[in-house]
Parts: C-alpha cells; structure tokens; sequence
C-alpha cells in the first residue's frame, strides 16, 4: 500500500472479469479484432463452433417465450450474432485465401466436414444445395421476418395513444391503481421499442445473406486465382479445393443465421398469442376433432390414389382418427365435479337454521340468465373487478366502506335484464347487450348510428347499442363509448351513492370507531358514550351522507361533536355544527373550474320569510310556510339554477346558518343534486363567486 491507495488482488481482477458489462465490452472488442487479425485454424474451429450453439440457444429461448417482451434484448442479440458472422466470415476468408493451396483443412476441421457434407463428392452439387439455402434464407425467411418486423412496428407504433388512453380512463375509473397504471405505460413504452428496435435489427440479417453471398463469390474468384497463379495449382485441383472450402465457409455460416431468422421470425410473429409456442400451436391446431377428422379422410383418400405410396397416408389417416376419436370422447365424457377432501366425509344432515331466513343482503345485483357470462371465468373477472375497485372508490371519496356485493341470477327477469336491490328492496333495473357497446353523444343528442336506441340506465341520457365494428366511426365522431358490465357498474355507483345513509348501519359506525388511528382513541373514549351515543353519530353521519358529505375525516366529526353535544341534544343543530367544521372540505369539494366557489345567494326577502315561518319553541321549530309560497321559492329556485346551467356552471345556494335545513328539506324534493351550503360552512380563505340570486 502505498500514498493511501491499495493494489488491486487477484480476487479483485476475477471480480471485475466476472461483471457483465466487463463480458460485453470484451466480447465486442474480440468481434472487431476478428476483423483485422488473422486467426489459427484450431481457434476458428471453436468460434464457429460457438456460433452454431449460440443459434441453437436463440432458438429455443425465443421458442420458450410466453411473450415477445419476454425476450426484449432480442434486437441487441441479433445485432451482436450477425457481426460476430460477419468476423468469422472475414476471418475464414483470410485463411481459406492464405492457405488453401495446403490442403482441405487449411480453414479449419468445421469447415471442411461442412464442405464434404455438402458437396457429396461434386462441387457443382455443393454449389447448388449452398445457393437453395441461401435463397430460402434470403427470399422466404429473412424477408418474412422482416415484413412481419415492419407490419408489427407501425401497427405497434399508431396503436399507442389508443392503449395510452384506456390506460388513463381505467385510471380514472379506479379500475387500476397508480402503480399498475405506471407499470401498464412502463411495459407499453417497452413493446413500441422492441418492435422498433426488431423493425430495424431484421435489415442486418438480410444484409448478412446478402454479404454471405458476395464473399462465397470473393471467395471462389479469388481462391481460384491464387491457386493456379500464384501457387501453380491444376485448375481441376484448385476448383475442388477452394470451392469446398467456401462452400463450407458459406454453409457454417449461413446454417445459424438461418436458425436466428428463424428465430426472429417466431418472435415477432407471436404477438397476442399467450403461453410459449409449442403449447400455443397444440392448443390451437391440435384440439378440434372435426379438423383432424377431416384430415384423417383425406390423407386416407391421397393414399388410395393410383401410383401413391399407401403405407405413410394410410398411418397418418390412422393417427389423425386415433386423435380425432380420443378428442371428441373425452369432451362427450360428463366431467366429474371437483370434490374438497374436508369436504368428501359423510358429513350429518343437519338442519338448516331458520333464522338463516332472516339474513337480509345489504346489496344485490340480480341477473338474467343471459347475462351470466358476465360472472364466469372469462368475463367475471372484469365485472368482479370493476365492483371491487368501485368500493374502494367509494371508501376513498366518502370515508366508509360499502358492504359486499351479493351477484346471483333470477330467472323472472328479462334474459339480458338486471336488478339492483339494497336490502331487498329494488333500487334499479335495466338491461345491457352482450356483444354490444352504449354509445352516448356527450351533448346530450340521440346517436346517428345504426343500432337499438336506448336510456342509459343511470342517468337517463338517450343512448344506443352499436355493433363493435362501429366502435371506431362512433369514436371518431366524438361519441362516449361503454361496455356493457361498465354500464351496469355506473348504474349501482348511482345506487350506492343515493342509498349510502342506508348503508351506514350501527355496526358500521363501530368499526369506524375501531379502525380510527390510536391518537383519535382518547377522543372516542371521552365523547362516546358518556356525551354522545353511537346511535346519535350514527344519525348525525347518516344526514352528513344524505347530502353527499364525506365523513372520511371522522376525527373532525368528532370533535365538531364534543363542542356542541353538551350544549344541544338536537341531531340537525349538531350537523349544522359539524359542517361547520368542514369547512374546508366543503368549499373544496364544490369548487369550480377556476378554484372558486360559485354560489347562488338567497335574497334577504326569502330569508326572512323562511325565518318567520319557523314555529315551535326552542330546537323543536319546523316549518310551517303557506303552500303558494312554497310554489313561488320552488319556482324561482329553478329559474335560478336553470339560468346558471346555461353558462356551465354548477353552483350551490348560499344561506343564512339558521334557515340552511330547512331550505334544504324542501329543495332535496324537486332538486336533490343541488347543494345548500351556509354561510358558516364558507372557510375564511375560500373564493366566492356570484352567478345568481333566488
């Protein structure tokens, strides 16, 4: 060791030769030296024994692969193959002009068995196998692989925005999480670069064969001349030795780009086929026993033509219906239904409960027959999940979570009918088309296109199934397209939404009360049940749901509470007093398009008169207001909001604190997506914005 720095061990240097990169970059280098050194005899033996295992090794990787991504570094593989050919093809010529006036091994043993096996004796024999080699590579293969290639890359390349945007509405659907959303674009961005990458990767394997091709004829050429000129070889002489030898050059090399194109044609031409080749070509070719029935009777008719061999058609005929006989046996064979082994003791009859009976399903999504394919192992998934990630939205925005969904047919509704029940009592029903997609123009129109017109069952908007082969003109003119198991999904979100103070049982409030963090635990054991009851939260949660108020912020609930339950017992002075508290998250959550509230303001005659018409001691008053007065604010509140609807604004009615309830509980009954707010649940930092009066 020495001025602080310490020599690098042995340990250390087989440490840095073991590093990829290291590998690579040493391994590169070796390819271009290859280019520029001449190379013994014996060590070109081992690079091109090296080559035709590698191709092997390609092949089957890229065979095994259940899907084109799998296998990314396919492009870069097929880079470093082709120049690692491209060395050895120089390097053999080198030696095959160098010394080939020394016999058939002067380029190596590899190359000479090549020459020998191919030529059979005959030059002229090696030269033409050679040439319907090179053909197949070039004309059929490379050039397939590469159109395959090209095709793959544009429709790659033009479908991204499309797949971009369904990973986006999927996103804003709650159907995907953020992270799966990232890795979705992440392996999305990695599919239009490899098939951009193979577009240009397959141009070096047609320039190989087309290099192939001019160094056999270099090489011939050329070794003809050395031989008789410069080494006074017999033409005769010279033609067998340097033709073997560059037919064999020109074989040992074209034999793994043959293998890589291969290779590259299987990998591009795979996309949208799950599971690796093999599994893939049996499942598809080899699973119809009609299709190997017929195939069975015409290789059985071939072979009783005159003058055909009749012993390979007559056992390809036998095998064929051997397979086709098995196949459809077993599929007319009833399978036996799987059987839990907890399951197979005899187990006693024992009585159902009756109070089983009694168990009410909090929510029910009832089914006609028709539509049960929504639930099984194809499509149930999507269905299944779309229900799933809708209670986790609805958990996030309103702040408890929704009880299971109970899904089960009903053979009394239409075929492609459905019914939605909370607590057994029907909510909703409508009726989807399978096969079919819901267009809806966004402006409200009817749809211009061929189908059955229809009402989105949730909103009532007028809307169409079409075909989906219109999917692409009704995107194109603009109009919103849905899934038939996406419009039964927005039909319950409606559902769940309307019904959601319903939904929130005592036994729910407990487990809210349980799940909140240990700091809020101190506040629940002095607030409940000595101040408040849970029967009372339950009631003051409920009317904060009823007008579409999250209660997810339940320790602000809770402490709107504490300051105003020992001061009142009424539960519409203690919601006024906790939405209060939420302020913040109010004007938030109404906050327009530009980060202001836009209000409507009630006039000083209107609250003066809602204000006298208050009657009953203490908290006990109701509103007592004479029916043609009703009829006039009912009048001039619709007026107001159609007014504001018109400039696209969705406004709410600003009040006075003491008449907000009660101007509630009157439009909740003609206008019940309009929203009431008092000036006390304005946050001191909100921005307001006037856009009408009442």
């Amino acid at each position: 060791m020495k001025d602080g720095l310490a020599r690098p061990t042995g340990a250390d240097v087989r440490g840095w030769l073991m590093r990829g990169e290291v590998g690579m970059a040493t391994g590169v280098i070796g390819v271009i030296l290859l280019l520029i050194l001449p190379v013994p005899a014996f060590l070109m033996d081992l690079l091109l024994a090296i080559s035709l295992v590698s191709s092997v090794l390609i092949l089957m990787t890229a065979l095994m692969m259940k899907k084109p991504l799998d296998f990314a570094i396919f492009p870069t593989v097929l880079l470093v193959s082709t120049l690692f050919r491209l060395g050895l093809n120089l390097a053999s010529t080198r030696l095959i002009l160098s010394h080939g006036h020394e016999g058939h091994d002067a380029a190596g043993q590899v190359i000479n068995a090549f020459g020998q096996l191919m030529m059979g004796g005959s030059f002229i024999i090696g030269m033409i196998i050679f040439a319907i080699i090179l053909v197949v590579n070039f004309v059929v293969i490379t050039k397939g692989a590469t159109r395959i290639a090209e095709v793959s890359a544009r429709f790659t390349l033009d479908s991204m925005p499309g797949k971009q945007m369904a990973i986006d509405a999927d996103l804003s659907a709650g159907l995907i999480s953020e992270d799966e959303a990232k890795r979705r674009r992440k392996e999305l961005e990695q599919e239009s670069t490899f098939f951009g990458a193979m577009d240009g990767a397959s141009k070096f394997v047609r320039g190989d064969a087309v290099a192939g091709l001019v160094i056999v004829f270099i090489n011939v050429i050329g070794g003809l001349l050395i031989g008789v000129v410069q080494h006074g070889l017999p033409a005769g002489e010279a033609a067998t030795t340097y033709i073997q030898l560059t037919i064999g050059d020109g074989l040992v090399t074209q034999v793994p780009a043959i293998i890589i194109s291969i290779a590259a044609g299987f990998l591009v031409s795979k996309a949208g086929v799950e599971g690796s080749a093999d599994k893939a070509l049996v499942q598809q070719l080899a699973t119809n026993p009609v299709s190997l029935g017929v195939v069975s009777g015409a290789a059985g008719l071939i072979g009783l033509v005159p003058g055909m061999p009749i012993l390979p058609f007559a056992a390809l005929a036998l095998g064929a219906g051997f397979m086709a006989w098995r196949l459809g046996r077993d599929r007319l064979r009833p399978k036996a239904p799987e059987v839990d082994p907890a399951a197979a003791k005899p187990a006693e009859d024992v009585e159902e409960p009756i109070s089983t009976a009694l168990t009410i399903d909090e929510v029910k999504i009832e089914l006609g027959y028709s539509l049960l394919t929504l639930i099984n192992e194809l499509e149930g998934r999507r269905l299944t999940d779309q229900i799933r990630a809708l209670r986790r939205a609805l958990a996030q925005e309103f702040g408890f979570v929704m009880p299971s969904v109970r899904i089960l047919d009903n053979m009394r509704l239409p075929a492609q009918g459905y019914a939605i029940r909370i607590k057994e009592m029907e909510a909703g029903s409508g009726e989807v088309r399978l096969g079919h997609l819901m267009a809806m123009d966004p402006a409200g129109r009817q749809v211009e296109l061929p189908g059955e017109h229809t009402k989105e069952p949730a909103f009532g908007l007028p809307a169409t199934w079409i075909e989906d082969g219109l999917k692409e003109e009704a995107t194109f003119r603009g109009y919103t397209i849905v899934d038939p198991s996406t419009v039964l999904t927005t039909h319950l979100t409606e559902i769940l939404k309307e019904n959601m103070a319903d939904l929130l049982s005592y036994a729910e409030v407990q487990k809210l009360l349980k799940e909140l963090p240990a700091e809020e635990k101190k506040l629940v054991d002095d607030l409940i049940p000595s101040v408040v009851t849970v029967t009372t939260l339950q009631r003051v949660l409920q009317a904060l749901l009823r007008e579409k108020v999250s209660i997810r912020d339940l320790g602000a609930i809770l402490e709107g509470l504490a300051e105003a339950a020992p001061h009142s017992s009424s539960v519409t002075t203690l919601v006024e007093h906790v939405r209060s508290r939420l302020a913040r998250q109010l004007c938030w959550q109404y906050r327009g398009h530009d980060g202001a509230l836009p209000i409507v303001t009630l006039s000083p005659e209107w609250e003066n008169a809602f204000a006298e018409s208050l009657v009953g001691p203490g908290e006990e008053k109701q509103l007592a207001m004479a029916p043609s007065r009703l009829q006039d604010f009912i009048r001039a509140v619709r007026d107001a909001f159609e007014r504001t609807a018109m400039t696209g604004e969705n406004a709410v009615l600003l009040t006075g604190p003491q008449t907000r309830p009660y101007v509630r509980s009157i439009i909740e009954r003609f206008r019940g997506q309009t929203v009431v707010m008092s000036q006390n649940e304005v946050h001191p930092r909100a921005k307001l914005r006037t856009v009408g009066a009442v």
